[in-house]
């Protein structure tokens, strides 16, 4: 369990030290108060990945040039200070060399906020997004394969960006993504193999039973194999200016009863396959971890209908840690109250 937050210079906060409840906690405020940017803190803190920004220095405070994060849990303290162009990382006190050793052990996390939504309808990164924040989790080797993968494709888009790129070291650049991307796919294929069961489950559940089959497919940017496919794209890459192939460009196919969930599938129907898509998240890391994972919830009961808002609350794994951000409890209705609530106000919480 998580246990105290304390933050400096971090979004809205200036200091902070915050005793998290340890069952979870409904954070309740007006919108621009600090609800969010908790919980952010907190995924940060056990990832090193924000949802709501990929560049660090957007989480200092305004008019701060750094920011820090301590978070305690069952197991130890994790402490992060950003500085411009230093980040110091340390676990218990020690200094840790890299992103791999910092985040050896962590706690797993599942995020669902109201851009999830768009996990089915929205453009193939929403479902790369989702396969890379499971995937660095789940498994050390992805995490590897994914951060070799990002840097060489970085290097080889500045390459193909230049007026006359030497081809010789884009095609270096293009072994290395070759080499890495075979791995990445193949075990974005074996966790959707694994998570498949964890959907279909909680899709049942959240859908009152209704029988509708649910199928997720890999879909790979190109047929060709790999060697063949960056070969071929050559030519192509360095008229755009950018790598077109790769698991950068890979995509999974979402069906309801074998057809696109996005084309034909009604907006509940899509809501309700993405928030099974999210919980399947919590089953899986808790069967191949062993730690239930922290539910970090971001202000979306007030979007859901109610039948869907009592059975995304019924369906919350119960060994889990749930923190919940919501403007107002109406929702609620007449349900009991499911975790304390902290209150949200000025970037303090009472």
């Amino acid at each position: 369990m998580l246990h105290a937050l304390r933050l400096k210079n971090f979004r809205c906060y200036e200091r902070l030290t915050w005793e998290i409840p340890t069952g979870g906690a409904l954070l309740l405020g007006d919108n621009a108060q600090g609800k969010t940017s908790l919980i952010e803190a907190i995924c940060v803190a056990l990832t090193l990945h924000s949802p709501r920004t990929s560049r660090l220095q957007r989480l200092a405070r305004h008019g701060s040039s750094e920011f820090g994060i301590s978070l305690d849990t069952d197991f130890c303290t994790r402490r992060i200070l950003w500085q411009p162009r230093h980040l110091e990382l340390a676990v218990d006190g020690v200094s840790m060399r890299d992103y791999s050793d910092y985040l050896t052990d962590a706690q797993p996390v599942v995020w669902l906020g109201n851009r999830d939504m768009a996990l089915v309808s929205g453009g193939a990164e929403n479902r790369r997004d989702y396969l890379d924040f499971l995937g660095t989790q789940w498994h050390p080797e992805y995490r590897a394969h994914l951060l070799a993968y990002r840097k060489a494709l970085k290097s080889r888009n500045v390459l193909l960006r230049r007026p006359k790129p030497q081809r010789d070291v884009l095609m270096s650049y293009g072994a290395l993504l070759v080499q890495h991307g075979k791995q990445l796919t193949l075990l974005r294929q074996r966790m959707l193999e694994l998570l498949i069961p964890h959907v279909v489950q909680h899709h049942s559940r959240i859908s009152a039973g209704e029988t509708e089959g649910i199928s997720l497919f890999y879909s790979p940017a190109s047929e060709l194999s790999p060697e063949e496919a960056m070969d071929r794209a050559l030519e192509a890459d360095i008229q755009a200016g950018f790598t077109t192939t790769g698991p950068h460009r890979d995509d999974v196919q979402l069906l309801i009863n074998g057809t696109p969930a996005a084309a034909y599938a009604s907006e509940g129907q899509q809501r309700t396959l993405a928030i099974s898509l999210i919980l399947a998240q919590a089953g899986l890391l808790y069967a191949e971890t062993g730690q239930a994972p922290v539910l970090l919830i971001d202000d979306i009961f007030g979007e859901l209908d109610p039948h869907r808002r009592q059975a995304l609350l019924s369906d919350l794994p119960p060994e889990s840690q749930s923190l919940i951000t919501t403007t107002h409890l109406h929702w609620l209705e007449k349900a009991p109250m499911p975790l304390p609530v902290c209150r949200i106000s000025n970037a303090s919480v009472q």
